[in-house]
């Protein structure tokens, strides 16, 4: 029996029947749904798909409900998307406001509060990088670091700020009721800080009347060093390795990720490790040597 277990995210490119029972008998153990991407209707259309294909061939696959978690991100721009210039500078503001090259809304309304003169914003998963000049009243006035073009709804990552936002967002607690009424196996909580975080995920559980188990994704510097807490309180991790990317140095992501599975053995928790995970498959059909080196190290 193979104690290594594959999961694998749906999409649009997998709502047919027949790519599902292709997957089941590839290897499939857990079919993702990513809450972040699609509607309800989409996601009970794919749970429906992983179960009748189940069924069909006697195995038993784990739906996971991966909740998108209370993402930090810009407003969106009035006339399309502006590119930013290297030296420029940028304001980020907690007001209403139609963005424009000089000037953006944030998701955020305690953006103020959390940062401070120096602190880094980046922008798009690190594609652009600002650095915090001044905060003044509802506005945090940055200088542009590294440039490129923005569009709408782009996430903002503030390494090493700690965020004052609660674990689950009001579409999170949605998504999670949607799930626990629909069945799914598993729930992944994103941008979990501590073993508290747990806490609302269990109470809404409980008003259900079903506790299913629930993954911590490790991809905050706050959840690296609370770990050894973080596994007591949950179920199982997941080292999500691109948010963790931008937040932390690069070359830190393989040393916490080794140190996440040796922590998660010695207790006994499953560990998932996740993010460009053989990516080049989505366009070869064999993976690159670094990739199967790259699977090789997370078992």
């Amino acid at each position: 029996m193979r104690r290594a277990k594959i999961v694998a995210t749906l999409g649009p490119s997998t709502d047919d029947i027949e790519v599902i029972k292709k997957l089941i008998n590839s290897g499939l153990n857990v079919a993702r749904l990513n809450m972040s991407h699609g509607d309800h209707q989409d996601h009970k259309r794919r749970l429906d798909l992983v179960r009748s294909a189940s069924k069909e061939l006697g195995k038993e696959i784990a739906v996971l409900a991966d909740l998108q978690g209370p993402k930090i991100r810009v407003g969106t721009f009035g006339n399309g998307p502006v590119s930013l210039i290297n030296g420029q500078k940028f304001t980020i503001t907690t007001d209403e406001y139609s963005g424009d090259k000089e000037k953006v809304s944030t998701t955020y309304k305690g953006l103020c509060q959390d940062v401070k003169k120096g602190d880094a914003l980046l922008i798009d998963d690190g594609k652009i990088r600002l650095e915090a000049l001044e905060i003044k009243g509802n506005d945090v006035i940055t200088k542009v670091v590294e440039g490129g073009t923005i569009s709408n709804n782009k996430g903002i990552n503030l390494p090493g700020v700690s965020v004052n936002v609660p674990a689950l967002s009001e579409k999170d607690e949605k998504d999670l009721i949607w799930a626990l009424e629909n069945g799914c196996d598993l729930i992944a909580l994103s941008f979990v800080r501590n073993s508290k975080d747990i806490e609302d995920v269990h109470k809404i559980m409980d008003k259900s009347g079903r506790r299913i188990p629930v993954v911590a994704k490790i991809e905050k510097p706050q959840a690296v060093s609370n770990l050894e807490q973080i596994l007591q309180s949950f179920d199982a991790i997941m080292i999500a390795r691109g948010d963790l990317g931008v937040e932390l140095p690069l070359e830190q992501v393989p040393l916490v990720q080794k140190n996440a599975i040796q922590l998660a053995r010695q207790v006994g928790k499953p560990v998932i490790v996740a993010t460009q995970m053989l990516e080049s498959m989505i366009s070869a059909s064999r993976p690159t040597r670094a990739e199967a080196s790259d699977v090789a190290n997370a078992v």
